[in-house]
């Protein structure tokens, strides 16, 4: 979620906000950027020494607007305190948009950065653009981040629930939808939210002894990778160095996919813990190994940390060479054991949110602008 701002842009000053020792914040974008800056606020933003650097807490809500000829369904902005200094830069994505030619949109941005002591107060933090995803899939921008392969993910998973919810009152009216609106807010309710702690780089803090855990994969019919073999090291609470093998199951290529890491504790509960990615050149039935420096680590509850006793994967997204992905379906997410650790999706999160606020009536509304 870090890059650099890519060079050459121009430079639109801002209009409001708090200042960072004398200096605003400026927006960078292109020239042909299919976005224009309208204003920003920047409430509580301040910057304030840390040790031997200087901490900023950003907080604005900017106003863009869309000027092209397309719909805008996500985009990913990167914001630069300094460019080679560790939490220097972040950046923030936003997808479920809808944003029709000429119409604003909002974009908040709430990030923690870093910059050194002798920065001075002359040098702006920059917010620039890594990409705009547009309703046919067509993607704007460097994309230092791979923003197009996150977005183009939201955007197929945005199309799925829709086009589930649209089935749903299709074929039993607003009945049968606002059921499974219930049963998916009541799923979140009992889903279980453990902050697993991630870490790169090998073993966290833990000094107890290290034994290898195979993991044990949920099989999803449609995906076009088959999951083979996988192991991690697991001490007490840790997991690190997860190893997996799959095959390429399809007749395409594939240079990029994820793995859904689940761990249990000793109690039997399951906990979505993060995603094990890999950047490969896969042909069609070929095999690989998948290798990864992650460490996950369980909290403490009462004290006590949750110690590891089982593994499971699965697949959750892959891209194919062309630039297509692939996502699960709603019939592979009705597996009960993805459901239970599964989160909605952000498009599923803001139908939900809808609902709360306008009712049966404004979700059905809402399905039917698709």
């Amino acid at each position: 979620m870090h890059s650099k701002i890519a060079a050459g842009l121009s430079a639109c000053a801002l209009a409001t906000g708090s200042l960072f020792a004398g200096v605003l914040p400026r927006i960078d974008l292109p020239k042909d950027s299919p976005v224009s800056f309208l204003s920003a606020d920047y409430g509580e933003s301040n910057e304030s020494a840390r040790g031997g650097a200087m901490l900023l807490d950003l907080h604005a809500a900017l106003s863009l607007r869309n000027s092209s000829a397309r719909r805008i369904r996500g985009i990913t902005m990167v914001v630069t305190a300094q460019d080679f200094t560790p939490g220097g830069k972040g950046s923030v994505t936003v997808t479920s948009l809808d944003v029709g030619p000429g119409e604003s949109f909002p974009i908040r941005i709430d990030l923690r950065l870093l910059r050194p002591l002798q920065t001075g107060a002359s040098v702006p933090v920059l917010v620039g653009l890594d990409g705009v995803l547009f309703d046919d899939l067509q993607f704007y921008g460097p994309d230092k981040l791979n923003s197009r392969r996150t977005l183009t993910v939201c955007e197929w998973e945005a199309r799925r629930d829709r086009q589930y919810f649209k089935a749903l009152l299709a074929s039993g009216g607003p009945d049968k939808l606002q059921h499974e609106v219930l049963a998916s807010m009541a799923r979140q309710t009992d889903r279980p939210n453990v902050d697993v702690q991630m870490v790169r780089g090998g073993r966290a803090t833990n000094f107890e002894p290290e034994k290898q855990m195979q993991f044990a994969f949920l099989h999803l019919p449609d995906s076009p990778i088959e999951p083979l073999e996988g192991m991690a090291r697991i001490a007490g609470n840790e997991a690190r160095a997860p190893r997996v093998e799959v095959r390429n199951r399809s007749d395409r290529a594939v240079r990029y996919l994820e793995i859904g890491w689940i761990l249990q504790d000793g109690q039997g509960r399951e906990f979505l813990a993060g995603a094990v990615p890999a950047q490969l050149n896969l042909a069609p039935g070929q095999k690989s190994q998948i290798l990864s420096d992650t460490a996950l680590k369980f909290p403490r509850t009462s004290g006590q940390p949750l110690a590891i006793e089982g593994m499971s994967g699965y697949v959750s997204n892959v891209e194919f060479a062309d630039g297509t992905v692939w996502i699960p379906n709603r019939a592979d997410l009705a597996d009960p054991r993805l459901q239970k650790v599964l989160g909605p999706s952000a498009e599923e999160q803001r139908l939900l949110q809808l609902y709360h606020k306008r009712g049966l009536k404004g979700l059905v509304e809402e399905l039917k602008k698709f």
